[in-house]
């Protein structure tokens, strides 16, 4: 089977700081930015990767969501704990440099883990997990 990932979806809840935080912060190119009445969804990606897309999403817009979950999925997006993300590089630590100097919300330095990679976690603007590892 020729089966790959071509885009996931990340919530935002406001479609500027997060466009901001993944173009200018992790130097993503932004792909489309499509509007639909006071919604945005943004795809994003890496330069060298065409195939790979992100698309930054309102929040609990799905239909058949009830405002008793949309409290929910807001509570999560807050903690960090309602989406994550796993990126990797060839130099962990010029990625962290990269971050720490635009002031990203740092959740881990790179860090040696039990598990056998070496890697780092920040939170977007919206409040997605970001880990980005070290590439052996």
């Amino acid at each position: 089977m020729d089966i790959s990932i071509h885009s996931t979806f990340l919530p935002h809840q406001d479609a500027e700081t997060s466009l901001a935080f993944y173009r200018d912060v992790l130097g993503f190119e932004v792909r489309k930015d499509v509007a639909y009445g006071a919604m945005r969804w943004i795809t994003v990606g890496p330069v060298n990767q065409p195939g790979t897309s992100i698309v930054l999403a309102p929040a609990g817009v799905a239909p058949g969501v009830t405002d008793e979950e949309r409290r929910t999925i807001a509570e999560m997006m807050a903690k960090g704990t309602y989406a994550m993300l796993l990126f990797a590089t060839r130099d962990l630590d010029a990625v962290f440099d990269r971050l720490q100097a635009r002031e990203a919300d740092i959740v881990q330095e790179p860090t040696e883990q039990p598990y056998g990679v070496r890697d780092c976690a920040v939170r977007d603007p919206a409040g997605n997990m970001l880990r980005i590892q070290q590439l052996r």
